[in-house]
């Protein structure tokens, strides 16, 4: 890891035209990545750089490379090779700004612009190209592109590049370049097969990390939250409306199902767009414009659609699907907090998605708890289980009260038995009165008959309801056996009970010859 040697912009020695250009943009001092890959660069050396999202790996290989080009000569002198349309485009905007002062012109090849009007715009000889490596190499092809006289290559999201199928593409502008060329990788991950592409086309190359430990930028909050597969259009519209965020950039895995989303989230009411990796330049364009200044809220977009987009001050990213691997979190995760300014990563996923952000924790060294929306807040999954339990009635406590509320369960059963044992006592909680008042019925009324026996006369206070509901009770009772009431059965009383057994789902025939046989 090579060591910072400097904390100035002149001291790292940049030309006087970028010290001023530096200062109009207001950016004092280098960060850590520039301050170690400049002083590489300049001195002509190759390099591969790593170093977290937003920290400003653009400028770090921009100065040198246009500090090192003749200005006086018509040649292609450098290319800078990115894997999107998006952030090929944003690489020739910062080119095009810091190359003015010192005469140096730049030119973006991307696909999905007319290549037409690309073959013309190189008849004005730029110096310095950046583009996709599909287009420069369909160029390359058609001798309108010469880089026989280039001196520097850079490959700007390499692993992104070399991952996406464009090494044959790569190999062949690399082929035609100088054989001593600078050749300079720059990506926020550095996966293993990256390796054997550094040894085979770099040669005596410096490395540079910084802070591999902290990969993300630690300005950010991480979450995930649980849902069904099912529940995650409610839980996105849930989580949106809780944070309410200015902007917010959504992830999907699979392009197929950014329509569909992008017709969900519309129903809900939000101003939704979408960014797919194959839409031309003018509609990616038109789609971030509106995106950046607020016409719409929500971004849907894909890994590849998304690489390299910068949105000031970008608030909230959403994982609607969980990343592929670690290395896809981190650059999705990058597109906030950057430069230092605060940022929000909340994940989506299913319970058996659920490892997956305990391997991004750990790879990562960041903090990822597990959190749930509850009355308008984040808060851990436990507390709002408790609190929904206090709310609504639910768990054992809840569960006690309510059945002591209607009388059922345990508590309500030992209210029952108790009214019905005894009419005399009273009161019962929650309702009770209904228990104790069937309970002195169904037991004959036992306080008032016994009343009648003592003095040969019914209680005046008793109401005609009251009598009403104690006969019919009493004929139940007789009915039965006189089994509630405790008594034993007289034989008749068995005896109807036996018939009714046997006429229990007898056929009428059967039931008119037993009733002939007793009448007999």
């Amino acid at each position: 890891m090579e060591k910072m040697i400097s904390t100035t912009w002149k001291q790292l020695g940049v030309a006087e035209p970028l010290l001023d250009k530096l200062e109009e943009n207001g950016i004092a001092e280098p960060t850590p990545i520039q301050a170690q890959a400049l002083p590489i660069l300049l001195s002509g050396r190759s390099l591969m750089a790593q170093s977290q999202t937003g920290t400003g790996k653009t400028l770090a290989y921009l100065l040198p490379v246009l500090q090192r080009i003749d200005a006086s000569s018509n040649a292609v002198q450098a290319v800078v090779l990115s894997p999107t349309q998006e952030l090929a485009m944003q690489i020739v905007r910062v080119a095009e700004a810091y190359g003015e002062p010192l005469g140096v012109r730049s030119l973006g090849l991307i696909g999905g612009a007319s290549l037409k009007r690309q073959v013309e715009r190189l008849k004005k000889h730029p110096q310095l190209v950046v583009g996709t490596p599909g287009r420069i190499h369909e160029l390359l092809n058609m001798r309108k592109l010469k880089l026989g006289q280039t001196a520097t290559v850079i490959v700007d999201e390499a692993d992104q590049v070399f991952q996406l199928g464009s090494v044959k593409e790569v190999e062949t502008i690399l082929w035609a370049t100088r054989k001593d060329r600078q050749l300079a990788f720059f990506s926020a991950t550095r996966p293993p097969q990256m390796a054997g592409v550094e040894s085979r086309w770099m040669k005596d190359a410096a490395t540079v990390q910084v802070a591999p430990e902290n990969v993300v930028s630690e300005t950010i909050d991480h979450y995930y939250l649980i849902s069904e597969r099912r529940d995650k259009t409610d839980i996105v519209r849930r989580l949106v409306r809780l944070l309410n965020p200015r902007s917010a950039l959504l992830f999907v895995n699979d392009t197929n199902n950014i329509a569909n989303w992008e017709a969900k989230l519309s129903y809900e009411g939000f101003a939704v767009e979408t960014l797919y990796g194959d839409a031309d330049k003018q509609r990616r364009a038109a789609t971030l414009a509106r995106f950046r200044d607020g016409r719409c809220q929500l971004l849907l977009a894909t890994d590849v659609a998304a690489r390299g987009i910068d949105i000031e001050s970008l608030p909230l990213v959403i994982n609607i699907d969980p990343p592929v691997d670690a290395d896809h979190y981190v650059h999705r995760a990058g597109r906030t907090g950057r430069m230092g300014k605060p940022g929000t990563v909340v994940s989506i996923v299913t319970t058996q998605e659920r490892f997956i952000m305990d391997k991004f924790r750990k790879a990562l060294h960041i903090e990822l708890p597990e959190k749930a929306m509850y009355r308008g807040k984040l808060i851990d999954p436990a507390a709002a289980r408790e609190g929904s339990r206090a709310r609504f009635g639910t768990g054992r406590s809840g569960a006690v009260a309510g059945e002591a509320r209607d009388g059922s369960g345990q508590a309500g059963a030992k209210l029952r038995n108790a009214g019905a044992k005894s009419g005399k006592t009273g009161g019962p909680a929650y309702g009770g009165t209904n228990a104790m008042e069937t309970g002195s019925h169904a037991k004959s009324g036992s306080a008032g008959s016994q009343a009648i026996r003592v003095d040969g006369t019914k209680p005046e206070a008793a109401s005609r309801q009251a009598r009403t509901r104690s006969g019919a009770s009493a004929a139940g009772e007789h009915a039965a056996g006189g089994s509630r009431s405790g008594r034993v059965p007289s034989a008749k009383a068995k005896a109807a009970r036996e018939k009714n057994k046997k006429d229990k789902g007898a056929p009428k025939w059967l039931k008119a010859k037993r009733e002939n046989a007793e009448k007999h």
